[in-house]
């Protein structure tokens, strides 16, 4: 097989090494990267492209770090405990969940990853930029689209956690590194590379066969939507909430009819899968997390030594137990419960800190989802799924049925709303206004363990009353634990990493602290 059509391959399915040896794909493939600024054969950008994917299938075990964006997100949510052995196992996850991080018990991975991503982007685009004489003008522009993508999702990332970050669009020199923006600034920069992928006019609105996996022009507009309404840039809520409705209009994508069988493998890529992660059961290990290419966060989030009659899930770690909460949150009807949440009765696992009995489903640990030789728990083949269109869908709600924006390309705002209400109830949901109080319940039951929760109460401006709260519990093994957090406006932001401190002390950019901490 040519190579050329095996990085292709690779892109569409996450085999990101050769098959030939052992290696990265960096590492084996180094003979096909050039100096950056040098001339640039189309298959050298697609070598640069592909290592700037790799960064997607990273982030659970980020550079050895057990950092599931998703996950790092819903910590700090109103829907999930910590769980583990005990409030110190992962002891920055729980700093996390009560908002008292510190540089030295910090989610430092997904820093790692999320930069070294920007970097491997950075590459792309400037190999993009030079590329040779005779080089396929359209397939050049579009690896350059996908590049500009990815430099804006990870940085997106880095600028919700952080804020206040460097920011860089050109590879640093020694000492590595690079100014400091406000949070408003880094928003600019992000929304400057969203718009010169559009302007570029490269990308098809969805991917079908091989290329499933890659970047389409869906996801690129989901992607500015985030970015926009978390910001909550109005005046350029018109034309997302048009976005949204070239997206609908399209008809390339729609919801998928079973809820709770959309989570399953063989429904990756589904009809209603705008953009997802293609994690495979396979490379990961123990000893590095800059390889591989299968997720830990179906281990992480299932409960301690489970034993299910029905042989469906497997036991993990017992991180991230489900409030009673966010279980009575669903009413009568709701299929949206069960397959987001698993329920397991005592005697059927093994209790935790902050047990339940309530764990995630829609990423719970399966049989058959890591059965390849190696190190399993790392290497769940649950693709992430990034991008759903029923995000579409209640994206434009709000816009148009909430926040006052005009109807676009005909497209109606309570059609948009019911159309998941209906999904999620069988086919009819019991009659419900598009109200800002239903909208907000919605997009709560409709996205419980996809990382979604936590940015939306900021966005919101909810998080101070919603975040700020003291529980005195017992579990159903009859353990008693208490908890406490107080959520302050500043603490949106994570402070930097110890590393990442030290490391720019005495240089031209030293980190500024972000405010509160």
């Amino acid at each position: 097989m040519k190579r050329y059509n095996f990085l292709i391959i690779a892109l569409a399915a996450g085999l990101l090494a050769l098959a030939s040896c052992t290696k990265d794909f960096l590492s084996a493939d180094s003979a096909k990267r050039v100096p950056v600024g040098d001339p640039a054969t189309e298959e050298v950008i697609l070598t640069n492209l592909v290592s700037a994917y790799q960064i997607l299938l990273f982030d659970s075990y980020a550079s050895n770090n057990y950092n599931s964006v998703l996950l790092m997100s819903d910590l700090r949510s109103d829907d999930l405990w910590k769980g583990g052995s005990d409030a110190g196992d992962q002891g920055q996850l729980f700093n996390l969940a009560t908002f008292t991080s510190t540089p030295a018990l910090n989610v430092g991975g997904l820093w790692s990853i999320y930069y070294t991503g920007i970097a491997r982007a950075n590459n792309t685009i400037a190999s993009a930029d030079n590329a040779v004489e005779g080089a396929d003008a359209a397939v050049v522009n579009r690896y350059k689209a996908e590049a500009l993508f990815l430099r804006a999702y990870y940085g997106h990332l880095l600028w919700k956690f952080w804020g206040n970050i460097p920011y860089f669009t050109e590879n640093l020199t020694a000492p590595y590194v690079s100014p400091q923006y406000t949070a408003d600034e880094v928003y600019a920069k992000i929304m400057a590379d969203i718009q010169a992928a559009e302007s570029l006019d490269a990308l098809p609105m969805t991917t079908t066969g091989e290329e499933l996996g890659r970047i389409n022009k869906a996801a690129l507009l989901m992607l500015k939507a985030r970015v926009v309404m978390y910001q909550k840039d109005n005046a350029k809520y018109a034309e997302v909430a048009n976005d949204m409705a070239t997206i609908i209009v399209s008809g390339s994508y729609n919801l998928f009819n079973d809820f709770a069988a959309m989570w399953k493998k063989e429904n990756s890529f589904c009809i209603e899968s705008i953009f997802e992660s293609n994690q495979q059961p396979t490379g990961k290990t123990w000893a590095s997390g800059w390889q591989g290419y299968g997720t830990n966060l179906p281990a992480f989030i299932s409960p301690s030594e489970l034993n299910d009659p029905n042989g469906v899930f497997k036991g993990g770690w017992g991180f991230a137990p489900v409030r009673v909460g966010a279980w009575n949150m669903f009413t009568a009807g709701d299929t949206r419960r069960e397959a987001s949440i698993n329920y397991w009765p005592s005697g059927s696992y093994g209790p935790r800190f902050q047990d339940t009995g309530y764990f995630l489903g829609k990423y719970a640990a399966r049989v058959g989802y890591n059965s390849l030789p190696g190190d399993q728990d790392l290497n769940y083949c649950n693709n992430l799924r990034i991008f759903r269109y029923a995000e579409t869908l209640l994206n434009y709600a709000e816009l148009v049925g909430v926040r006052g924006v005009a109807a676009q390309q005909g497209v109606s705002a309570q059609e948009c709303f019911d159309k998941v209400r209906n999904r999620a109830f069988g086919g009819s949901a019991p009659a419900l206004a598009l109200t800002e109080a239903n909208l907000k319940l919605e997009r709560r039951l409709e996205f419980v363990g996809e990382g979604m929760r936590f940015w939306d109460l900021i966005r919101w401006g909810d998080a101070v009353t919603v975040l700020t709260e003291e529980a005195d519990e017992t579990t159903p093994a009859g353990v008693r634990w208490t908890w406490s957090r107080t959520f302050t406006e500043q603490k949106k932001y994570l402070p930097f990493t110890e590393g990442e401190i030290n490391a720019t002390k005495g240089t031209a950019y030293p980190l500024v602290p972000n405010p509160g901490w």
